[in-house]
């Protein structure tokens, strides 16, 4: 059985414009950043329908599974299975965290905390594989999301033994102050999708990574 990649290091995420799909562009920048050592990517799109994302979703798993990477889809569970994604991220708005396992078996299971320590323990009972928080700074995603204070996540370290992700707002110069605090994951948009050259940003996380020897 082929095995799985570490649920560590840089976590690209998608964004419908700064990612866009007309033209493959989108394939080629994730190619960019995977060059560059990104661990998981995920495909995040709430608003295009199943079948638009279909082709999208299967050729981004393909790109991954060449490069050794994990290919998450966020929300969309009935994608994830016909694409047979790596995983599936899922937030409050989605399914019951008690059918975290039974909707997506076999398959990876993240999910959104955000700074609710609670919930992330309530998902690792349930047997998630990891638990994102944040945001921990303002994001241009989601610019509206209330803040989490950095020592959540190592409060999150200390009580739980799955992998944590850190997200919103980060960028390379942020990311040495969720590291510090133990972060296994680092999710980014923004930073790496506005930068100018989009692989050697993901490989000046991958350095921080190794820096902080977690990979």
């Amino acid at each position: 059985m082929e095995k799985k990649p570490k649920l560590v290091g840089l976590y690209a995420l998608t964004d419908r414009v700064l990612t866009p799909y007309e033209g493959g562009k989108i394939l080629k920048l994730i190619e960019k950043v995977l060059k560059g050592g990104a661990r998981l990517i995920q495909l995040r799109d709430k608003n295009t329908p199943d079948e638009k994302l279909y082709p999208v979703a299967l050729e981004l798993k393909e790109l991954c599974q060449a490069y050794g990477a994990l290919f998450i889809v966020n929300d969309r569970v009935e994608l994830a299975k016909k694409v047979s994604a790596d995983g599936v991220h899922l937030g409050k708005e989605d399914l019951p965290l008690e059918r975290i396992k039974e909707v997506f078996s076999g398959g990876l299971v993240g999910i959104s905390c955000y700074a609710d320590l609670a919930r992330a323990k309530k998902a690792e009972e349930l047997s998630a594989n990891y638990v994102a928080f944040g945001s921990f700074f303002p994001s241009p995603t989601k610019p509206t999301a209330p803040l989490a204070p950095l020592e959540l996540l190592s409060e999150a370290k200390k009580v739980l033994s799955l992998p944590v992700c850190a997200i919103g707002g980060i960028t390379l110069e942020r990311a040495e102050e969720v590291l510090k605090r133990g972060a296994d994951l680092i999710a980014v948009i923004s930073d790496l999708w506005n930068s100018d050259d989009p692989e050697k940003r993901a490989k000046e996380y991958t350095e921080l990574f190794k820096k902080y020897e977690k990979l």
